[in-house]
């Protein structure tokens, strides 16, 4: 953005969690898409006034301090803001009390009540939890498929998914315990396909990943003691919007959880939003909503 908050490009690039992959990985997507970014609006870093990050795994990983010298050094001119893609989202609700739900290749919930009390459920990464996640659909996908195959006879479900890896069950194992992070959450997809195209195994899985994710909120909600209270509920991540199996069931149990509940998408996009703190930050440092 530029310092009037027109957007002058976007950019992708891969992972950047670094409780998900090394930091140097993690970091070196980011620069990925800054430079990207840069290349594209035509400027150079020594351009850059201020730097706002929404960063997924960054306070769990510790790994806040570290990014922020690294970024000093790529930015020279800049003043740097660093926060988690948690902290960022809740304030991109532009709303007290909200919450929001975050569903990719991870999960979380984050809320804030009407006196900016705090509370969060998951984000615990996909060995301590990340229930209703990418990752965790991907997973018991894996295992439901596993415990149906017998030689020579495979579900509707586990066709398509070793149709989608050109693999057998074997194969697939092996490539798994390799690199988790780079197969489970692209088995949701295929799950989310599945359950549109009727199958119930795939339904199942979705509904389960609602009720897990409600869960999430109704620990949340009552912390917070909004549940007879009007306030708006984000859904963000990759999980939503695929599939009505799980979107549907979701609103209709966090309808029963809190009824006032206002439920929609956020009304920026989390990068959008940062890029947009940033531009603040040049007369103001943006507030650290956990702070």
């Amino acid at each position: 953005m530029d310092e009037t908050g027109a957007i002058l490009a976007r950019a992708r690039s891969g992972p950047s969690n670094p409780s998900r992959v090394p930091l140097d990985l993690a970091y070196a997507a980011l620069v990925g898409a800054m430079d990207k970014a840069l290349e594209s609006g035509g400027k150079s870093s020594t351009d850059v006034a201020s730097v706002s990050g929404a960063i997924a795994g960054a306070g769990l990983a510790t790994a806040l301090p570290e990014f922020h010298r690294r970024l000093q050094l790529k930015f020279p001119s800049a003043a740097i803001f660093l926060n988690t893609d948690l902290s960022i989202a809740l304030a991109a609700t532009g709303e007290s009390p909200s919450l929001v739900v975050i569903a990719g290749t991870g999960s979380a919930v984050i809320g804030r009540d009407a006196s900016g009390t705090l509370a969060r459920e998951g984000g615990l990464g996909p060995v301590l939890g990340d229930p209703g996640s990418a990752y965790d659909i991907g997973r018991k996908a894996m295992i439901l498929c596993l415990s149906q195959h017998h030689p020579g006879e495979n579900s509707y479900l586990g066709n398509e998914i070793l149709e989608a890896f050109k693999c057998n069950w074997i194969e697939l194992q092996a490539r798994i315990r390799a690199g988790p992070d780079s197969i489970l959450p692209k088995i949701f997809p295929i799950v989310a396909k599945a359950a549109n195209e009727g199958d119930e195994s795939a339904r199942g899985l979705l509904r389960s990943a609602a009720e897990e994710l409600a869960g999430f909120v109704e620990h949340v909600v009552g912390r917070l003691h909004l549940r007879n209270e009007s306030f708006f509920l984000a859904k963000t991540g990759g999980v939503f919007n695929r599939s009505a199996y799980l979107d549907d069931h979701f609103d209709e149990l966090i309808r029963k959880i809190a009824p006032r509940t206002r439920i929609g998408a956020l009304p920026r996009q989390v990068a959008e939003f940062a890029a947009q703190c940033a531009v603040g930050c040049l007369d103001s440092p943006v507030r650290n909503v956990e702070s």
